[in-house]
């Protein structure tokens, strides 16, 4: 006899109920996740309400030349000029994780550039991150903190760029990888992500106020100096406990209080000076942050510069990184006899370098830092601390790539990154042949 219930058999009833329950299931679930990406897409698409009227002037000469200020405090030609190239007119690229973003044309060129744009336009951009058109805007383009830009300070930038030389040049298309190039997908993003909003007025009295509002908004420091999860966000709370810069290979060192890897040790005149100058007592601006320099912190006035170091010298020292696993002894002997036949000369003995041409390697926390590319970098291709006012003839730093391999180059990366009180673990002869691969 056969085994097999029937369809009137209770065993089949039961079956029959069991998989109608579990196809509303399904059908819950669904619904549930589909409610769950339109809540998302309406959060990434909804407009802000607080969008401040037109800020009058009764001195149009002194708006735009206070806009030419900003522009350069928020170092807008890193991104939209391409070294030697035009002023504004677009290019460069900003390589990522997802694929590589050109900076766009925002000359008054009415066709290719900005020319059409209003002045709500333009604020628009920096406060909704959406184009006129209301398309959203890719938040390569730090939307995420020009949001807490004042309508002041946005008109300002606005006018400025109003008196640049239109450029009559299309703005080059993203190269991302696939999905990414899909607009809509960043619906979600700013779902999760995004919530315009001013948060400070740029021309607060107190100094704590007004560095928090430069740091925070127009320079965009976190875009640099916080960790990015998978998704390319700083999700809130990691403040600016240094991150990786995708696609450079450097580090952007914590700039909280943190005194072995942040600015725990520095003064406020220390971070003065670098900002000013590009170099400290603890070392000198080097890579994407020398390109900062140049471009954009030396124009600071000395009363923003000071306001941005107290600001950072009020943040809190952040959780303390994993501890660091030191190379053998073998490696450091061989990093030690590096160290003593190629840098010795400049850096000392003692790692204390010689003032601030040669800086010091000890307590520096480029040096120190969780990724050791900003380190790697220098001993392969050398370079000079930007040149500013304050410091025009910066000495440079010779490139050893061509003259030590990998090997030695771990090996003494790993020595000055574990002397002298320096306790930051070891560097692998594949990481030095990647920062190679990187560095061209």
């Amino acid at each position: 006899m056969s085994s097999t219930p029937s369809n009137d058999s209770p065993r089949g009833a039961r079956g029959r109920t069991a998989g109608r329950i579990a196809v509303r299931i399904v059908v819950a679930l669904l619904l549930v996740l589909a409610a769950g990406v339109a809540a998302l897409a309406w959060r990434g698409y909804r407009d802000d309400p607080s969008t401040g009227p037109l800020q009058a002037s009764a001195d149009p000469a002194q708006r735009v030349a206070y806009g030419a200020y900003l522009a350069k405090v928020g170092d807008c030609m890193a991104c939209h000029t391409v070294p030697g190239g035009q002023p504004y007119a677009g290019g460069a690229a900003i390589p990522t994780a997802f694929g590589t973003f050109y900076g766009p044309n925002i000359t008054p060129d009415p066709s290719t550039g900005i020319g059409a744009w209003t002045a709500d336009d333009f604020w628009r951009a920096l406060h909704q991150g959406k184009a006129p058109s209301g398309a959203l805007l890719y938040p390569a383009f730090p939307y995420t903190e020009y949001t807490r830009i004042s309508r002041a300070d946005a008109d300002a930038l606005y006018a400025y760029l109003r008196t640049v030389a239109p450029v009559a040049r299309p703005s080059r298309p993203h190269d991302l990888d696939f999905p990414y190039g899909w607009r809509p997908l960043l619906a979600l993003w700013r779902g999760l992500y995004f919530q315009p909003g001013v948060h400070a007025d740029a021309g607060a009295d107190s100094e704590l106020a007004r560095g928090r509002y430069l740091v925070d908004g127009l320079g965009h420091c976190i875009a640099c100096h916080a960790p990015r999860n998978g998704l390319g966000a700083t999700p809130g709370g990691s403040g600016l406990a240094g991150g990786t810069i995708e696609g450079l290979g450097w580090y952007a060192p914590a700039l909280d209080g943190d005194p072995r890897n942040g600015l725990g040790r520095w003064s406020q005149d220390d971070i003065v000076a670098l900002l000013k100058t590009g170099t400290s007592a603890y070392g000198a601006a080097a890579g994407p942050m020398g390109e900062v320099v140049a471009g954009s912190t030396q124009y600071l006035t000395d009363a923003d510069a000071r306001a941005i170091a107290v600001y950072l010298k009020s943040l809190p020292a952040g959780p303390a990184p994993a501890a660091a696993t030191v190379r053998e002894a073998g490696g450091m002997r061989r990093g030690a006899a590096v160290y003593e036949q190629h840098c010795v000369q400049c850096h000392a003995a003692d790692g204390q370098g010689k003032g601030r041409d040669w800086p010091a390697l000890a307590g520096n926390i480029s040096v120190t830092a969780p990724y050791p590319g900003n380190v790697i970098h220098m001993v392969l291709e050398g370079g000079f601390a930007p040149a500013t006012a304050g410091n025009p003839r910066p000495h440079g730093m010779p490139p050893f790539g061509q003259v030590l391999g990998d090997d030695d180059v771990a090996a003494v990366v790993s020595y000055v990154r574990n002397s002298w009180g320096n306790a930051a673990g070891g560097v692998t002869s594949l990481q030095v042949k990647q920062a190679r691969a990187i560095g061209g």
